[in-house]
């Protein structure tokens, strides 16, 4: 006749305590491990939007928990508005991020095509706050001074689209300086106006990459003429001696317009989520940005693809910058005269 065995208590606790504590290990497999990450770039391929993305791309996978896949998509149009309209109802699932420095000024100066609020997106942050932009002419032209530019007629001037701040900034330059009939041709990614100026199908355009245009190559092509300091009174020291376009407002509302130019900049290339991600999601993204931001990996790739040292914003930062945005209602007036497909407003 057999005997039932005593119930061994030690080894039944620790049976209950190892299946209490798989659970929750088992639930905490990471939320991006095994999936990928979109990041949607509110423009064409080529130029400073696509580079800068590029830099983030590898250490955004290091930095998130899961290490993601992480591809780019290209949605042209609009300036970036397209791609900001699809993303302010688009799946807040936090596997897509925006990237469209150009959609910012939309809703604050009204321009078509701007269904969206720029207070509501979540930023993750800004690979950089703002640089000087620089107009430069076609070296064939003979248009080597300022002189000459304000008494050449019919300037064939290229750019993105309109809205765009390539665009913009051409306007402001040819506004400013009071150009004879100044012709702007839109519909170009960067390299492929870098094409047409050397084929002589443009005679000028802007510039906020210094880098790309200071090559030998491109460089013993074109004269610098002018630039839009950012911030306000500094200029890139590859090129010194430049007038300022400041120095030709001719008011106070013209030189706010320029510092309006500038706020829009200090966001400059700001990556964002679709309105009602959840704050899981956000904070483990804006986490892996703030750690991209500050390793030294990044920072030398960034370099290398820029020509310059990043100067990043955090999530917080950028969010601040954007609610801080000026909106006085004359200096838009006059700002969105420019930013427009409009003649140039008299002076």
């Amino acid at each position: 006749m057999g005997f039932a065995k005593k119930p061994n208590f030690p080894a039944l606790l620790f049976i209950a305590i190892c299946l209490l504590t798989a659970h929750p290990a088992l639930s905490q497999t990471p939320f991006y491990q095994g999936k990928t990450i979109t990041i949607i770039r509110g423009g064409g391929p080529g130029g400073s939007g696509e580079f800068q993305s590029r830099a983030l791309m590898p250490y955004l996978k290091k930095y998130i928990p899961g290490n993601p896949t992480i591809v780019m998509e290209f949605m042209d149009g609009a300036s970036g508005r397209k791609a900001a309209n699809y993303f302010y109802t688009a799946k807040p699932d936090g596997l897509k991020i925006g990237s469209a420095g150009a959609m910012i000024p939309g809703p604050i100066l009204g321009l078509p095509g701007s269904n969206y609020d720029i207070d509501k997106f979540i930023y993750l942050g800004s690979t950089e706050t703002g640089n000087p932009y620089l107009f430069f002419t076609r070296k064939a032209t003979g248009v080597d001074s300022l002189e000459k530019l304000r008494s050449t007629s019919g300037m064939r001037i290229g750019a993105n689209s309109v809205g765009h701040s390539v665009y913009v900034t051409a306007r402001m330059f040819a506004y400013y300086l009071n150009f004879k009939d100044p012709k702007f041709v839109v519909g170009f990614t960067d390299p492929e106006m870098d094409v047409a100026m050397g084929a002589g199908e443009l005679d000028a355009r802007t510039t906020s990459n210094f880098d790309s245009v200071l090559r030998k190559d491109i460089k013993d092509t074109i004269h610098f003429l002018v630039t839009i300091s950012n911030p306000k009174g500094k200029t890139d020291p590859r090129l010194p001696g430049l007038p300022d376009l400041d120095a030709f407002a001719r008011n106070e509302r013209e030189r706010q317009v320029l510092d309006l130019l500038r706020a829009f900049q200090v966001p400059r290339w700001p990556h964002h989520l679709s309105p009602g991600t959840p704050p899981e999601l956000v904070k483990i993204l804006r986490e892996a940005m703030a750690k991209t931001f500050k390793d030294p990996g990044f920072q030398q790739d960034f370099k290398k693809l820029m020509g310059r040292e990043p100067t990043p914003l955090t999530g917080e930062e950028v969010e601040k910058a954007v609610r801080e945005l000026p909106r006085d209602p004359e200096v838009i007036a006059l700002y969105k005269k420019l930013a427009d497909g409009g003649p140039l407003p008299p002076r």
